[in-house]
């Protein structure tokens, strides 16, 4: 949490002038700026105080550190780095903790809004000190869901839209908002019924996996199993919805 907070005040002050921030385009779409970096060097130094020796794999500075030690910290500094750069008051930072391979912790800091969003392994899921769980709405005509495009991955593209026009037409709800650890915390805090997206990375879902299984939903694959940090696709739930909305995916994924 103090790690999170750290970052989240260097944002906010860079966020006085956006004009002048560096910004570079990873690759078409995806962009990384001094603040990414800025805040994910902050998270590092907080986290390396408290735990010496620990590994950190994070989406600018680590992404291909392996997701293996005694402790892992999985990282994304800035999910939403192209909604901060624009103003729209959607993006987060997020911390998922794992202790010989399994989340041990996570954390999901608004930083707009500066909602904390916190789980531990079955300790429960947090926000802003308060418990929290999954909705329980059922029918899929009254959900709210969330959704990633893949924008990043076009070779989805002609998949994911069969999937958003067969969610439309069950007349859900649809959100995206642009950052998927937030998309996972609404899941969790019950804003949102549901969430999927086709790929997403470790960073992306560490600390979110977390924060909706111990909020009482699941987060699966495509295809219903459980999925770890990873690049992966994501299907997260309030359970009640999870299998009708991996049927209706699923329809041309090859289930």
């Amino acid at each position: 949490m103090e790690a999170a907070r750290r970052a989240a005040a260097f944002i906010r002050e860079q966020s006085r002038d956006l004009a002048r921030i560096d910004v570079r385009e990873k690759q078409a779409a995806d962009f990384v700026s001094e603040v990414d970096e800025g805040a994910e060097s902050r998270i590092r130094d907080a986290l390396l105080e408290a735990v010496p020796g620990a590994i950190m794999v994070g989406e600018e500075l680590s992404p291909a550190a392996a997701v293996e030690g005694d402790t892992v910290f999985v990282v994304d500094p800035l999910d939403g780095t192209t909604n901060f750069l624009h103003g729209f008051e959607a993006y987060s930072v997020s911390i998922g903790a794992l202790v010989e391979g399994s989340l041990a912790a996570a954390v999901v800091l608004d930083v707009p809004h500066d909602d904390m969003y916190t789980a531990t392994a079955g300790g429960g899921a947090w926000l802003n000190g308060k418990r929290m769980r999954v909705s329980h709405v059922a029918d899929p005509g009254r959900a709210l869901i969330g959704t990633g495009f893949p924008f990043k991955n076009l070779e989805f593209l002609d998949e994911y839209l069969g999937q958003f026009e067969r969610m439309t037409r069950a007349r859900c709800g649809l959100r995206r908002a642009g950052s998927a650890a937030l998309d996972l915390a609404w899941v969790a805090a019950g804003r949102f019924d549901a969430f999927w997206e086709m790929r997403l990375a470790p960073w992306d879902i560490a600390a979110g996996l977390l924060l909706v299984r111990e909020a009482g939903g699941r987060v699966t694959d495509l295809l219903g199993n459980d999925i770890a940090p990873a690049h992966t696709p994501t299907v997260a739930s309030n359970a009640e919805l999870h299998e009708w909305l991996l049927s209706t995916i699923a329809l041309r994924h090859g289930a």
